[in-house]
């Protein structure tokens, strides 16, 4: 999940969601109005290049992912085939291990022992003959296809599909995608086509929207100072709910057929309250380059995002907040919303993880201010309240409270460490407990000392009932 990256931007990107619910291994979040702002920055490993270096570094014949709500427990292997130093291909094969396991305990429970007419040896081949019939049924597999092209040092072409046609539960249309990623000097652009694509809303439903495409331009992210985001976002077919699960809901508006344009101007700061000078271990690497310093340290963010749409999708949800600078043209389909965001985050590391066990315990929150409009609106109202004597509302207290974000990791032996991401909301209308716990996600992490600073994270998700185990680099 994207909680398990250190955020530094705040949850006002809009970074692909790890879920094991596809072979590619990505979903994306429902476009919010006017954020989250766009595609994920920069090149992200795929997940056959994942699957690809476990199984060739980390001994790793099979990798195994979990999702309640689609194939339950699989296995996954991918067999590559380089053509060039600049192109190869991966192809992706999945297994449906649960499924085969409780055809078998159904089927065992029928034919526990065997018939007195049967000999003991020939139910036991029956028995064997029955494990391959179920090991030969197409609806344990699906497969993906993938090939990634390295045009020029700059641009990078990743062309894929994906077949859940043989699984009883993805009886779909093959998923295709096209990416294309090149790097400027001081920008990255992507430019991505996906049928269907897959998308997650804040309630945890998965959609699927028939085609959709973006176009993405991003300033590079760096420590303090200025950057900006451009994002261009066509959608095309009616969204459909995604997986087994028999409940309606309503698709989110932003999902609608519609071509909406979004951009952001935000201004970043760090500030380091203190930072450690003593001498490291010699002669012994830190686990992780980048988390081989104690230290203390504050950042914040302050921006504005517009975004303008046209089509169906440009129809604003019952529950936008009214208070963001908005205009909306019914003749037409169109709107234009405008609103401020800002975030400030602490963090604070013991230990410089090179010792064996104990020494790295690291804290992170974030709090995030999504509406500039409704804060300042719930502080004025409140303020006006407070100077005539008034009793203030809840719904003005609600209005200033910000969504906040925990992150707490813990080195246990060597290259070990536990995680524990969760968001925490405030909701005043509840009284006997105000602060909610909001997709809390459990996480153990392999560093892999030898790359610098790279991971195999293996999490969890209770909300979504999901596990992954996948590869991260060079993320903080």
């Amino acid at each position: 999940m994207k909680k398990l990256r250190w955020a530094m931007d705040g949850s006002f990107w809009d970074l692909d969601v790890s879920t094991p619910r596809t072979l590619d291994g990505l979903a994306r979040p429902v476009p919010g109005d006017p954020i989250p702002l766009g595609l994920s920055r920069g090149t992200r490993l795929s997940r056959a290049k994942q699957l690809h270096f476990m199984q060739r570094f980390m001994s790793a014949p099979f990798v195994p992912s979990y999702a309640a709500a689609s194939d339950g427990f699989a296995l996954q292997r991918v067999l590559t085939v380089p053509f060039s130093e600049n192109w190869f291909c991966t192809l992706l094969g999945q297994f449906n291990f649960q499924k085969l396991v409780s055809s078998l305990m159904k089927e065992s429970g029928e034919t526990s022992t065997p018939p007195p007419a049967v000999s003991t040896s020939s139910w036991l081949q029956l028995q064997l003959q029955s494990i391959g019939r179920h090991l030969r049924d197409k609806s344990l597999y699906a497969l993906g296809f993938s090939s990634e092209l390295l045009l020029t040092p700059d641009d990078t072409m990743l062309l894929s599909v994906d077949s859940h046609s043989f699984s009883h539960t993805h009886k779909k249309t093959p998923r295709k995608k096209a990416v294309l990623h090149h790097k400027f000097p001081n920008h990255n652009l992507t430019v991505e086509a996906v049928s269907p694509a897959l998308f997650v809303d804040k309630s945890g439903n998965y959609w699927d929207v028939p085609f959709s495409m973006a176009i993405d331009l991003a300033s590079l992210a760096s420590d303090s100072g200025a950057s900006y985001h451009l994002c261009l976002h066509h959608n095309a077919g009616s969204p459909t709910q995604f997986g087994d699960d028999h409940t309606t809901h309503e698709a989110p508006a932003t999902l609608l057929p519609g071509l909406s344009l979004k951009s952001a101007f935000s201004f970043k700061q760090n500030l380091d309250i203190w930072r450690s000078k003593a001498q490291k271990l010699k002669m012994v690497q830190p686990y992780d380059m980048f988390l081989s310093t104690p230290h203390v340290s504050a950042s914040g963010i302050i921006g504005a995002a517009l975004a303008a749409s046209v089509g169906d999708c440009s129809v604003r949800s019952k529950d936008q907040d009214p208070n963001c600078f908005s205009f909306e043209s019914s003749g037409v389909k169109s709107a234009f919303l405008a609103d401020l965001f800002a975030s400030v985050s602490f963090t604070a590391q013991h230990g410089n993880y090179q010792r064996l066990f104990l020494d790295l315990t690291r804290f992170h929150a974030r709090l995030d201010f999504s509406s500039g409009s409704r804060f300042l609106s719930g502080a004025t109202r409140l303020t006006q309240d407070l100077i005539n004597s008034r009793q203030p509302s809840l719904e003005d207290f609600q209005a200033i409270c910000p969504n906040a974000t925990l992150s707490l990791q813990q080195q246990i032996a060597g290259p070990f460490s536990i995680r524990v991401d969760a968001g925490v909301a405030v909701d005043l209308k509840n009284r006997d407990w105000p602060l909610r716990v909001d997709e809390p996600i459990f996480a153990i992490e392999y560093a892999l000392q030898v790359l610098g600073s790279a991971k195999a994270v293996a999490w969890y998700s209770q909300k979504h009932q999901e596990l992954m185990l996948e590869l991260r680099f060079f993320e903080t």
